[in-house]
């Protein structure tokens, strides 16, 4: 929590001297849930896609309050800024801090410092219904950061709004390395103190008032660079593996994806230093009448093996069918998804001979999430990428990396609004699971997840939100269980 010291009170600073002021929007939040189950875990989509909230163990409890304040000035200008806190019971920690924000915005541009739930990925996706996004998503706890970006599509003025562009830019640091020296069991590898990279740029083309088609493609890139790998000892300490640089230069090759100098290790200089992926997102939507179709896109890729295509063509990555009803009483919106991650360029290509047999390149067996100094791609155990590959913290050998990335699954996504103040969701995802190419399982791993949730705001308590969910996991990845959440959310807006 050391960046706490430091965001804290930032954002006392620079939201309390306009607090008192007029026409602003502030606001407060007391949420509480409780999960009960049977098995080892928690049902899988009880614990997912919720910024980390909640547990994956059986039973687990968690209570949040926080506040939210924006306010609006003349030429565009926006100021806005939130503290949020939560404690539980069974939790991956027992109190932290979820957000501490403080944004300030002019037009279509805006800089966010600090911790705040948002989702990283440029491609848009129901957040309610997606299985989530294949580079980062908003499976994890935000992470404390300092961002530059374009929110939303903003039109190009000379396009006639025929082009528009968003986009981010982001350094930060991930916090989690208590938790992962605790997790770790003697002998495993963990890493402390790394820093974090995120950028993107995405381009729609098209104008639905016009015509009802629009096109979609950008990039998205994530990195963890600089660091301490450490092992942790029997008598529960670590020792230090191995330090990488923390200079200004390696947040440049961050940005500018470039080989490491001399004070990286062999690995980092004859390829990119960090641990860096990301995703090309693609998207297609066609309007009619008051139906939207959306046809998405979201291939990952960990070097230009998958980045290119220069190695055949794509094999994996995530594409997605999302369906906006008409406005009725029953059915609002359809997600269908299907995800692969088994090829991964094939467990080993040749590129062919470059003198004698020592100048041999071999490429493939991109291991995706896993990183030989950062162990995965994961914040505080669970994954940043695609929730259907669970995370490190379903290990029990405290180990820091995914048991299992080759996977193929499928994914179904339900929600409606029956009655006003009445919302329904349905949850389903089957997997299966081939481990890694250095371990693969001896035999091939099934997996599914269910959820039906239901959430209620009376009419004449408007404020309050109640909320219960039935869960249901069936397989031999991470198990069998069964189980529920219920919980209640109070809202108060000036």
């Amino acid at each position: 929590m050391k960046l706490d010291k430091i965001f804290i009170p930032l954002f006392m600073a620079a939201a309390l001297p306009v607090m008192g002021q007029k026409n602003y929007n502030l606001s407060y939040r007391i949420e509480t849930e409780a999960t009960f189950s049977n098995g080892d875990n928690a049902p899988y989509w009880l614990s997912a896609n919720k910024f980390g909230l909640g547990g994956t163990k059986k039973d687990n409890f968690y209570l949040r309050a926080g506040a939210n304040w924006d306010k609006s000035y003349r030429h565009g200008w926006k100021l806005a800024a939130g503290l949020d806190l939560a404690a539980g019971y069974k939790t991956t920690t027992d109190l932290w801090l979820q957000q501490a924000y403080f944004d300030v915005s002019w037009r279509m541009l805006s800089l966010s410092l600090g911790s705040k739930e948002r989702v990283n990925s440029p491609l848009d996706k129901n957040t309610a219904l997606t299985s989530g996004w294949m580079t980062e998503g908003i499976n994890t706890r935000p992470i404390p950061q300092v961002r530059v970006e374009i929110r939303d599509f903003y039109s190009l003025p000379f396009t006639n709004h025929w082009l528009a562009l968003k986009g981010h830019l982001a350094y930060g640091a991930f916090t989690d390395g208590d938790w992962q020296k605790d997790f770790a069991a003697p002998g495993q590898l963990y890493v402390r103190d790394v820093k974090y990279h995120s950028k993107a740029l995405m381009f729609r083309v098209g104008k639905k008032e016009t015509f009802p088609l629009e096109f979609e493609l950008g990039l998205h890139m994530a990195t963890q660079f600089a660091g301490d790998q450490m092992r942790k000892l029997d008598d529960g300490s670590g020792e230090l593996v191995m330090d990488m640089p923390d200079g200004f230069s390696n947040y440049i090759n961050a940005l500018l994806p470039s080989a490491g100098g001399s004070d990286t290790t062999w690995g980092e200089q004859v390829n990119i230093e960090g641990n860096m992926l990301g995703s090309w997102n693609v998207a297609l939507n066609y309007y009619l009448n008051d139906w939207k179709f959306r046809v998405y896109l979201d291939h990952y890729f960990e070097d230009k093996s998958q980045m290119f295509w220069s190695y055949g063509r794509w094999k994996d990555g995530q594409i997605g069918l999302q369906v906006d009803f008409p406005k009725n009483r029953w059915i609002s919106s359809f997600v269908w998804e299907g995800l692969c991650t088994k090829d991964q360029s094939g467990p080993l290509l040749y590129e062919g001979y470059v003198g004698s047999f020592g100048g041999l390149k071999t490429t493939g067996n991109d291991n995706y999430f896993n990183h030989y100094i950062y162990q995965s791609w994961q914040y505080y155990g669970m994954g940043m990428g695609s929730p259907l590959l669970p995370g490190p913290v379903y290990n029990k050998d405290g180990c820091m990396i995914f048991r299992s990335n080759r996977m193929k699954g499928q994914h179904i996504g339900l929600q409606g609004t029956p009655i006003p103040g009445l919302d329904w969701r349905l949850l389903a995802s089957f997997t299966r699971h081939w481990g890694t190419y250095s371990r693969p399982f001896d035999s091939v791993k099934h997996q599914f997840y269910g959820m039906a949730e239901v959430k209620y705001t009376p009419k004449r308590f408007s404020k309050l939100t109640f909320k219960a969910a039935l869960g249901v996991d069936n397989g031999d990845y991470i198990g069998n269980s069964v189980g529920g959440t219920v919980g209640i959310q109070l809202r108060i807006k000036n």
